[in-house]
């Protein structure tokens, strides 16, 4: 008799477990950057899950698999077949022409294709940069779809590691950043909002730098930086700072979303 109990709660808990495994996919597409390596040979880097150097976003994946996801990447455009097992899709910091020759734009197409999935109810992360580095004009086209638009502006900006306090933000009392008090984003740009978006970080001047909204059954969230790669979240910042839990922090919640 115990004996098929405990089969029983093996079940249920394996049931459990399949019902709430969720795939997390990070674009390889729109952010496509390519340098040479030692050896001569033309290499990718640059958030990519599997880049543990200071570029990378190794330790957000483990942030995800900590909480029961599995990892993807996709090297395509997003069509609604190369989505479709997809529950969070993350575009980061998409090429400018100064780091590709040749690079692929968010267009109309993929718009559509994005927009579809999301009011279907996929959780879309967008993280762009500072204006000097992302290409703004066509991101700005998906964003816009939803409500949120990055702007062409430079706030936190740190000038070395001497000013980290520049790029602070202080955290109390947030639904998405429950463990995590005291973060750092280093040359962001700010966020404009209309519709039902809503501000979900702002700094100490005041400017929205990471902003959310649902959309049909979906959830759009925008942050001004690719913050979260492996150079902050690695233990370089001063002790006080907790972008390594803030990693585990919204890892958790675009999960639960």
């Amino acid at each position: 008799m115990k004996r098929k109990l405990w089969l029983n709660l093996v079940l249920l808990t394996s049931i459990s477990f399949a019902s709430t495994a969720q795939t997390v996919t990070l674009d390889y597409h729109f952010n496509h950057e390519v340098r040479t390596n030692k050896t001569g040979q033309k290499e990718r880097f640059h958030y990519m899950w599997e880049d543990t150097g200071s570029t990378g976003f190794s330790i957000l994946g483990k942030a995800f698999t900590g909480n029961g996801a599995t990892l993807k990447s996709l090297d395509a455009a997003p069509t609604a077949a190369n989505l479709k097992n997809t529950d969070v899709y993350i575009i980061v910091d998409p090429d400018t022409k100064k780091e590709s020759t040749n690079p692929n734009y968010i267009e109309k197409k993929d718009i559509l294709e994005i927009a579809k999935w999301v009011k279907s109810g996929g959780v879309l992360f967008l993280l762009a940069n500072d204006s000097a580095n992302v290409e703004l004009p066509h991101f700005n086209q998906l964003a816009g779809k939803f409500g949120l638009h990055f702007n062409d502006d430079l706030q936190n900006h740190v000038i070395n590691d001497d000013h980290f306090e520049d790029g602070a933000i202080e955290i109390k009392n947030d639904p998405i950043f429950k463990t995590s008090r005291k973060i750092f984003m280093k040359d962001v740009c700010s966020i404009s909002i209309t519709g039902a978006a809503y501000a979900g970080l702002k700094n100490k001047n005041n400017a929205v730098i990471m902003a959310i909204t649902k959309y049909g059954k979906g959830t759009v969230v925008a942050v001004g930086d690719p913050w979260l790669y492996n150079e902050y979240t690695n233990g370089r910042l001063p002790s006080d700072f907790e972008n390594d839990k803030a990693a585990h922090d919204i890892a958790k919640w675009l999960m639960e979303q």
